[in-house]
């Protein structure tokens, strides 16, 4: 073969990266609307974007030039991509939406701080509804109300319904085993249905009533009371008037618009206000419903600083809307760039219209600013703590000759007492300071490892975490990971992150204290590295420090829950077929599980309600063994 014909063959079987790998795309593309996802070599994806014509959208990236430099970057680094024809634009906004939140590409704005809001729950699936606090999936018969922006907000508000309405919020267990009130009752805070001190009918009224005051209808059943509180006091039924009138003093402290902050022109809706400074932006969230301030969040998007404050908006609603119970009005404090398309992908998503306004005028607008307020304060509050949080992590960048500073650190540490209950677990730090909605424990199998050997422990913790990331490229990989540990806890890790061939994707250090393991004097551990310390009393030392006390304290107390659940178990839990019934016989009758453990199969199966088979069961589960 020619020395022309080898570099034609090498050249062939180079493959494409970059523009070029782009361009090969662009051919294959239909003129549809549809989603796309750009990955690097590793798989992880770069940026998910939308698109009304995807042959035309995904072109507009080979010209390379065109482009500021960070998104060259992401042309450059793009080898593979991914696409999904819609049928409309709405539909491809909703996909891109829900593809954001599941995947967290680099290069998109992002709402990291993300969570599911409470609710409160009147229960439907028993005689006497039971009032509470709800969070996650709305699985449970009943009406829901919401949502709230925290739990002080749902707190708050289901104290005055307790006030008001004296409902129960007792578990349905606790209600059945009552046989007197409990001291709910007596400080006015439940009506004590589960007695019978007021029957299931009127108990109905009261949760008729305090619906109606979570759906708004506070003023026409405040005048309905009144008349009620009126009439009691000509019959001189003091006592009830004097619960009336409590009723109606407790509804009147949410109700009350003295403060401003319930609106008057409105009923349901949210207020979204935005403010961007050094390169960040916050957004605030006020609730409405039932004209009533249910409170407000807070977020942090993350996005470059390029980025316009109506692009951060737009992305922001899709996104925090996605799975959320949509109002009917949002206003915002930024005209949106595709306003009328996230209009219909919003009320295609809520089955309703909904209309997405900047005020330009009266209350509303007032309330917008408000929230705009709000967001700056809590911005320049922001700005300030992570000014020194930067500063450590460029310090970290040196200290362990890191190309960047890192955005995630995670932290690894074991606990056990001799090998039993063991957990593994590690913590995550980054810019934002501790992230604990992604801390993380592993229950150390026994099967896997001896007891008592922290080398087995911290390599079956990486082998199941770093497999999991190899796998899914929607989980975030650490930049730097840190092990409570010296230099054989490091050549485990090293060892197991090789055999995974995953070893170049992040730097690892061994944190072990130094003599008479004094705090201060730690020695690090890297590799290719001489082990080395670092002077007291400096920041980067001090917060090191904190990562590894952080990372033992969610260990150990994780160990110790797990530890303290073991105490509980009763050695009967395991036996199939053995519930909570058979499980109280069994103890009635014998006093403890030793004594269900000695008896033999026939002195079983005179115990009320076991079986000569179960009994046999019961035997064999302890004998067997």
């Amino acid at each position: 073969m020619s020395s022309s014909d080898s570099d034609r063959s090498e050249k062939k079987a180079k493959p494409l990266v970059g523009p070029d790998r782009i361009a090969d795309y662009v051919s294959r593309l239909p003129n549809k609307p549809g989603v796309y996802r750009m990955m690097d070599e590793h798989g992880s994806v770069l940026y998910v974007g939308k698109a009304k014509d995807l042959k035309k959208r995904v072109t507009a990236y080979t010209k390379y030039d065109r482009h500021p430099t960070r998104l060259r970057r992401m042309i450059r680094a793009t080898s593979e991509m991914e696409f999904v024809v819609c049928e409309t634009e709405t539909e491809s906004l909703l996909l891109e939406a829900s593809l954001i939140k599941r995947l967290k590409p680099r290069y998109n704005i992002l709402l990291r701080d993300d969570k599911s809001f409470p609710y409160i729950l009147v229960r439907k699936d028993h005689p006497a509804a039971q009032v509470n606090k709800h969070r996650g999936a709305r699985n449970i018969k009943g009406d829901y109300y919401g949502p709230f922006a925290s739990a002080g907000a749902v707190n708050r508000t289901l104290d005055t319904l307790q006030r008001a309405f004296r409902l129960r919020n007792c578990s349905d267990s606790i209600y059945e085993g009552r046989t007197r009130p409990c001291l709910q009752h007596q400080i006015k805070r439940c009506s004590a249905p589960c007695t019978g001190e007021i029957s299931l009918k009127d108990y109905g009224d009261l949760i008729s009533d305090a619906e109606d005051f979570l759906k708004g209808k506070s003023d026409s059943l405040r005048k309905r009371l009144s008349k009620e509180m009126n009439a009691a006091a000509k019959e001189l039924d003091y006592e009830k008037a004097a619960e009336l009138r409590d009723r109606i003093q407790a509804m009147s402290k949410v109700t009350t618009n003295s403060s401003g902050i319930n609106p008057t022109t409105f009923s349901d809706g949210d207020v979204i206000g935005l403010h961007s400074g050094g390169g960040q932006s916050c957004i605030q969230v006020f609730f409405f419903r039932a004209g009533q301030n249910w409170g407000n969040s807070c977020h942090f998007p993350r996005h470059a600083k390029e980025q316009s404050n109506a692009e951060v908006m737009e992305a922001f609603i899709a996104q925090f809307y996605n799975n959320k119970p949509i109002p009917k009005q949002i206003f915002v404090s930024e005209d949106l760039p595709n306003h009328d398309l996230v209009e219909r992908a919003l009320s295609a998503q809520s089955g309703r219209n909904i209309d997405v306004i900047r005020p330009q005028r009266g209350e509303k607008k007032l309330l917008v600013g408000q929230a705009v307020t709000n967001a700056q304060e809590a911005l320049g509050r922001k700005l300030a703590e992570t000014a020194s949080q930067t500063k450590l992590l460029s310090e970290l960048q040196e200290i362990f000759g890191m190309e960047a500073p890192p955005e995630r650190i995670e932290v690894y540490d074991n606990s056990h007492i001799q090998g039993t209950n063991a957990i593994g677990a590690f913590i995550v730090a980054g810019p934002e300071g501790f992230q604990k909605r992604e801390y993380r424990t592993f229950n150390i199998k026994d099967t896997e490892t001896e007891p008592g050997d922290d080398y087995a422990m911290m390599r079956e913790v990486f082998r199941r975490r770093f497999s999991r990331l190899a796998k899914d490229n929607s989980l975030q990989w650490p930049d730097l990971v840190l092990i409570d540990g010296g230099k054989g806890q490091l050549s485990v890790v090293t060892e197991t992150l090789r055999e995974l061939g995953v070893l170049e994707r992040t730097t690892l250090v061994g944190i072990a204290k130094g003599p008479d393991r004094n705090a201060g004097r730690e020695n690090f551990f890297m590799n290719g590295r001489e082990v080395f310390s670092l002077p007291s009393r400096t920041p980067a030392l001090y917060y090191l420090q904190r990562l590894r006390d952080e990372a033992h304290r969610f260990a150990i107390g994780t160990h110790r829950a797990r530890r303290k659940k073991a105490m509980k178990t009763n050695p009967l839990d395991g036996i199939p077929g053995v519930g909570p019934a058979r499980k109280k016989a069994l103890l009635a009758h014998y006093g403890s599980a030793k004594g269900v453990k000695g008896a033999s199969a026939a002195d079983l199966a005179k115990v009320e309600g076991v079986s000569s088979a179960m009994a046999r069961t019961i035997y064999d589960y302890f004998h067997e063994r």
